[in-house]
Order: structure tokens, then sequence, then C-alpha cells
């Protein structure tokens, strides 16, 4: 073979493939890729990473999906399992070898799903059966919880431990139903329009995690709208935390799991009403203490009124009065006879003056006409017998004429 009369490029290995490299590297269609194929050579090292081999009937394709997004994995991948693998072409130098670097799996059929998921989506949530303002509150304290689920799974049970042990007094109405296959959905719809006749404070939808496919019935529209329609407020308790259905969107309040939205619908739980009890009881304590003892005033204020107004009252009150009355009017009287003494003393010592025989003890006598006895005052009274009178005594004289 003849060499070619033009210039040939001159690359080592390594420029070549790192040439190549960049030529698949930047290329957007290699970069956001969904790659359909069965698992063969699955490989799961220490390191965490994933290797395997996707292939068809004529090629194969290796793939590596690193430890971050094997972490989030929740698809189990299995030998000759289809699926559906999200990734961007990459090279591998040392080997030479190009490879699918994966960072979402999903069985073979999923893409179709999420794709009717995001459809109907968006035609619901134009409806606006997903709107805010129709969201209700969750009573706090609920007498009456329904639950709707499968009879059988290890959903309910957690939920029945869980309601068990945050309020036991919650009366439960289970609706049973299956929850997965194409019987699920209308029998989802019965359970809710059955448990809206008996009026519970709260319905919970829930079931366990799974696949699209096994939480597909979740996304049904006649159960979505039978969410939104429902007069009781749902909380909607669907897969785990990274699962998403319509109707978790059309119900009042979405929890993560179904232990979740048993605990949502408990926000009051049996210690919080213990406390809530002791603090009522403490108050009641203390409004009844003061109460008790604000009458206990009350009363000795009466019992005070009531004896200073009491007829023993008052006749000690009367009694002390009259001594004090009489104490006053003896006081006054002996007042008043001291003043009549003083003044029958001043009159006793006028009469004394005036009285006859003071005079006469000071030399003075009294003559009187012994037939008649008036007093002899003039001499042309004095005639006949006369009587004088002196101090000591009286003696008989005679006028001549």
């Amino acid at each position: 073979m003849q060499p070619s009369l033009f210039s040939s490029v001159h690359l080592t290995v390594s420029q070549l493939t790192f040439h190549i490299r960049k030529q698949l590297e930047n290329d957007p269609t290699l970069q956001d890729v969904w790659v359909e194929g069965e698992i063969s050579n699955l490989s799961r090292p220490a390191s965490g990473h994933i290797y395997f081999t996707l292939k068809d009937k004529t090629a194969s394709l290796r793939c590596v999906m690193w430890k971050q997004d094997a972490a989030r994995l929740r698809t189990v991948l299995q030998e000759g399992m289809a699926i559906e693998a999200h990734g961007r072409i990459t090279v591998y130098e040392p080997q030479g070898t190009y490879q699918l670097a994966v960072n979402l799996i999903q069985p073979k059929g999923e893409g179709a799903l999420y794709q009717e998921f995001l459809r109907l989506k968006a035609t619901l949530e134009a409806e606006g059966l997903f709107d805010m303002d129709r969201k209700r509150p969750i009573a706090e304290q609920p007498r009456v919880i329904g639950i709707v689920t499968s009879q059988t799974g290890a959903a309910l049970r957690d939920m029945l431990n869980t309601l068990r042990r945050r309020l036991p007094l919650v009366q439960v109405i289970l609706a049973p139903s299956p929850v997965q296959g194409v019987e699920a959905p209308p029998a989802l719809v019965n359970a809710i329009q059955s448990l809206n006749h008996l009026s519970p404070d709260v319905i919970l939808l829930a079931r366990g995690g799974g696949s699209i496919e096994d939480l597909w019935a979740f996304n049904d529209e006649r159960l979505v709208r039978a969410v939104a329609d429902s007069a009781v407020p749902i909380i909607c308790g669907v897969g785990h935390e990274t699962d998403f259905t319509l109707c978790d969107f059309a119900a009042d309040l979405r929890a993560p799991t179904p232990t979740a939205a048993a605990e949502l619908a408990t926000q009051t739980t049996v210690d919080d009403l213990q406390d809530l009890l002791a603090s009522y009881f403490s108050r009641l304590s203390s409004a009844t203490l003061y109460l008790v003892a604000e009458q206990r005033a009350f009363v000795s204020a009466l019992r005070a009124r009531l004896k200073f107004g009491s007829p023993e009252r008052r006749i000690q009150s009367q009694s002390q009065r009259l001594d004090e009355l009489a104490r006053r009017a003896s006081s006054a009287l002996q007042h008043r006879i001291q003043l009549q003494s003083n003044h029958i003393g001043g009159i006793s010592k006028r009469l004394l003056s005036l009285n006859p025989q003071g005079i006469l003890s000071r030399g003075y006598a009294i003559i009187t006409r012994k037939e008649d006895g008036a007093v002899v005052s003039t001499l042309s009274q004095a005639h006949g017998g006369m009587k004088v009178r002196v101090s000591d005594g009286e003696f008989e004289v005679r006028s001549e004429p």
C-alpha cells in the first residue's frame, strides 16, 4: 500500500484518546441521553460504585453509576432486568473505551408513565385542584380517624402502632382497599366516599413504597378528583420521602410516609393531653384557692357587719349609751344641786343678815303690844302693857301716861 501524498496527522494513543473524549463529551446529545437495554455483568464493588453493561440484540454499552448517584437509587438492579438509564457519555482513557455515566435508573416503561404523570398533573393543576386555598386545616385533637389502605400491608400496622402510641383514645375506622393494580383506583374512590358518609375528623390515604408502576393507582385521575372533592380533610402518605403522586398534590396535607401521616393526624398526643390536663388542674386549683380565700374574706366582712348590727351589739351600744346618759345626768344633777346649794347658802346668809334675832344679838330689841302683838315702832304706839324681846328672851314693860 502506497503512503498518502498528503501529510498525515501523527498522534500518540493518549492524544487520540483525549481527542475522541473531547468530541464525545462536547456533544450535547450525548450528555443528556436515555438508553434502553437489559442489565448484564452487574458488579457492586466495596467502593459503592455500580458497574454493568446495557445490551440489546445487536450491541452493548458499558455503564458506571458513581457512589453518590447509587445511594439515591430506589430500584433494585438485577441481571437481565430491562431498564431505562439516564446519563452522559464519557471516555475511560486507560482502556480507550467509552461508557455511559448513569445518574438515574428506572424500570423500562417508567419514562412513558412519567410523561403521563406530568401531562395529567398539568391538566388537573390548571383546573385548580391543587390550589393552596383549597387546603383545609387538620383537626388538632381528632376523635375519629379514617384510614384507606390495604388491610394486609405493613403500612396499616405502622399507622396503627403510631396512633396507639401517640393518641390511644382516638377511634379508628378502616376502609380497606387494594392499593395496586387496575382494580385499586375505583376501590380507593369507594373507600374515600364511604368514609365521607361516616364523617371522621380526618382520613389517611396511605400505602408503602414501590416503583412508579406500584404507586400508579395514586396518579389515577378518578382517585385524585375523589381526594380533592372529599368533604373530610385528607392526609396522603404514599411511598417514601422521595415519592410523589398526584394524590399528594390534591390532598389537604402530604406526609412523606404512612407513619408520618399518622403522626401528622395526631398533632396533639396523649402526653400533650396529660400536660394540658395538669395545666388545667393547676389553674383550677389556683382559681379555687383564690375563690375560697376571697369568699372567706367576704364572709368575714359580712360577719363583722352582722356582729356590728346584731341585737346584742345594739343592746351593748344602748347600754353604754344609757350609762353615759346616766353619768351625764348624775353630773348635771350634782352640778345643779351644787348651784342650788350655793344659791340657798347665799339666800341663807341674806336671811341671817335680815333675821331679827340677829339684830337682837347686836343689842337691839323688839317691842310688841301685849294686847295685839303689833310691833311698836313709834312712840305713839307705846301704851299699856308691852313685851320686850331681846336676844336671849323677853320681858314685859308697861308704859305710864
